[in-house]
């Protein structure tokens, strides 16, 4: 009986401790590519994208049905009011009739338009694939990527403000401790309070900060648990020249690759609209079969003919020529966009160079910075402790720390951002996150 009391006081016990323990805890760790790959896999605007690769699937298989035969069944029955005979005696209007067939017809076009088409549209199923990577790339880096750094930012500014209120909180008691042997004025000690104040909220407004950031990247993500994230630190090493990036990002971006595309199916059009003044050639086959009550001895009771047809319009009014002209002019238009992409992915992979060196080179000084107001900081405290400074000495180091810490903390986060920038210049983002090509 003890044993199962004992038993029960231990469950009670440890149920209560779960009870009690902090959610985060329990909460699912994410890396950035976690987040990636969770992303695309329940992303509301990313699953919109890709039902415009279902689109043109679809259209591929229309543009394949005008390839295969029509084959039609018909069917009828008619009910007379009465039947009537002519002055010999022969059926003139039966009781009832019924008539019935099949028929099969197949169109072409003598220039091959259908297979055209059929081309243009396995070539516009291979655009669809391109401008869903570029969308998901694009999502990765703006919704995912920027709010993880953003969450990361947060965070570091929480840690940055605790310890700032734990320094301060120091001070307070050492100011007030100097003040007691009337080494300090009072205004010391109220210069501390006010410090502590706004160090108060300054970290109430981390604290709402964070969970505002980590709110946004969940909804982008889609994750609806509690989570926390996985830091991993980007492997600094030196940069290629930037004739290298330009050379990969013309070679792999998706959305080049997809004007690309584009390209050839504006060429494509011109050759399909070029086709209409070929003749069409039309073939069908029909069998009929017909019954009537009462029959006569004329009555065709089956038949079963096929025939062929040739089609060529000589005169429209000038439409053909108009539709050849708007798609050659969609074609030039074509081969233009693509040029001026080109233009704009070569000054795009040049700004990001450009924003990965600065940042690199921001974040170096700035952790200078940032070990310089360390050992600053704690030569002053030192000096306050033996009365040879003053606390607006300790407050300016502490202020000057305080603004290191932020500044080399956001220059860390923006050199990784950078580096994702500069993979989504060059079409590498979505194969470095998600492990997708």
């Amino acid at each position: 009986m003890k044993k199962v009391v004992f038993l029960l006081a231990a469950g009670a016990l440890v149920f209560s401790l779960c009870l009690a323990t902090p959610a985060s805890l329990f909460a699912e760790e994410y890396s950035l590519d976690d987040l990636c790959r969770i992303a695309l896999a329940r992303s509301e605007k990313l699953k919109m994208a890709e039902e415009n690769l279902a689109i043109a699937e679809t259209g591929k298989d229309k543009a394949f049905s005008y390839l295969l035969p029509r084959l039609t069944a018909t069917g009828g029955y008619t009910q007379y009011s009465e039947k009537k005979f002519t002055a010999t005696g022969s059926v003139l209007q039966p009781e009832s009739a019924s008539a019935w067939g099949v028929r099969v017809d197949e169109t072409v076009s003598l220039s091959g338009r259908e297979l055209t088409a059929l081309g243009i549209s396995r070539q516009n199923v291979m655009k669809s694939q391109y401008d869903l990577t570029a969308i998901r790339e694009d999502y990765l880096l703006r919704y995912v990527a920027a709010a993880y750094y953003n969450v990361l930012i947060a965070r570091k500014g929480l840690e940055i403000a605790d310890s700032n209120l734990e320094r301060l909180m120091k001070y307070r008691e050492a100011a007030e401790k100097r003040l007691r042997v009337g080494e300090v004025t009072k205004t010391a000690l109220l210069r501390a309070e006010g410090e502590l104040s706004g160090a108060k909220s300054d970290r109430l407004q981390a604290q709402n900060g964070l969970e505002l950031a980590m709110a946004v990247l969940a909804s982008n993500v889609g994750i609806k648990d509690a989570f926390m994230l996985r830091e991993v630190t980007a492997a600094e090493g030196e940069i290629p020249a930037m004739t290298v990036f330009r050379e990969r990002a013309f070679a792999v971006r998706a959305d080049l690759k997809s004007m690309e595309v584009q390209k050839q199916i504006a060429a494509d059009q011109t050759k399909f609209t070029k086709g209409a003044f070929w003749p069409t050639i039309s073939v069908f086959g029909i069998y009929a079969g017909a019954d009537q009550y009462p029959s006569t001895s004329s009555l065709n009771r089956e038949s079963i003919y096929g025939g062929v047809a040739l089609n060529f319009p000589f005169f429209d009014g000038g439409l053909r020529k108009s539709e050849v002209s708007e798609a050659k002019a969609r074609e030039r238009q074509a081969a233009l966009l693509y040029e001026d992409m080109k233009k704009g992915i070569e000054i795009e992979v040049q700004t990001a160079y450009l924003d990965l060196v600065t940042q690199k080179g921001i974040l170096q000084f700035l952790n200078d910075q940032l070990a310089f107001a360390r050992d600053n900081y704690h030569a002053v405290a030192r000096q306050f402790d033996f009365g040879l400074s003053n606390s607006l000495d300790v407050l300016d180091a502490n202020t000057l720390l305080v603004s290191a810490e932020r500044k080399a903390s956001s220059a860390l986060y923006n050199y990784e951002l950078a580096l994702l920038r500069m993979k989504k210049a060059t079409g590498m983002l979505l194969a470095a996150l998600a492990g997708k090509p």
